[in-house]
């Protein structure tokens, strides 16, 4: 069972080494977490902006950092959540999450981070799947009809579509009740 309170942590970014990695973290108390892996705190900084900062462990300083800080509840998940953007070797990556690991944060589950915005009202159901289908998508065909469901295309088509299934019913509703009365329906 996938506990909320909790703070995750994954590499956002492919494995393997490039210029760059992103590692994520988020939820309730992410802001402290972060705060023990870094020289100068990044809980007092205001959200959505983007801070240099030296990284440490028990080993001293490993790397410089990018960290943005986002707070609750304008968020993706709806938790505070700062993503670091540091050197892209493997060894400062698995050298940050397992700092963050023993700060207090664990290893978020595949898709968490996407459950954790579903489950604090940030995405419906068609949005959520729309995010794995856009990270799936391998032709344009594909990527456009994943766009479409990501920026809500399909929870917009089933809306309608349960207003029309309401109105219907409503009409069928009122056929039945007053069929064998001579009475015509507005709107049938």
């Amino acid at each position: 069972m996938l506990s909320r309170e909790d703070v995750i942590a994954a590499r956002a970014t492919p494995p393997g080494s490039g210029a760059i990695s992103v590692v994520r973290i988020s939820g309730p108390v992410a802001l402290i977490v972060a705060d023990k892996v870094v020289r100068r705190p990044l809980s007092d900084c205001n959200s959505h902006t983007a801070h240099l900062r030296n990284l440490v462990d028990e080993d001293g300083s490993f790397d410089e950092a990018l960290a943005v800080v986002f707070k609750a509840p304008k968020t993706y998940t709806g938790d505070d959540t700062v993503e670091f953007s540091v050197h892209g070797s493997d060894y400062i990556v698995h050298r940050l999450l397992k700092a963050l690991f023993n700060a207090g944060a664990r290893s978020a589950e595949a898709g968490e981070f996407t459950f954790r915005a579903f489950f604090n009202g940030k995405l419906d159901l068609a949005h959520a799947e729309g995010v794995a289908d856009l990270i799936a998508a391998d032709s344009a065909a594909s990527h456009r009809a994943a766009f479409h469901q990501l920026k809500g295309g399909v929870s917009k088509d089933i809306e309608e579509l349960r207003q029309e299934l309401i109105r219907f019913a409503a009409l069928i509703e009122l056929e039945l009740e007053f069929g064998e009365e001579d009475v015509e329906f507005a709107g049938s």
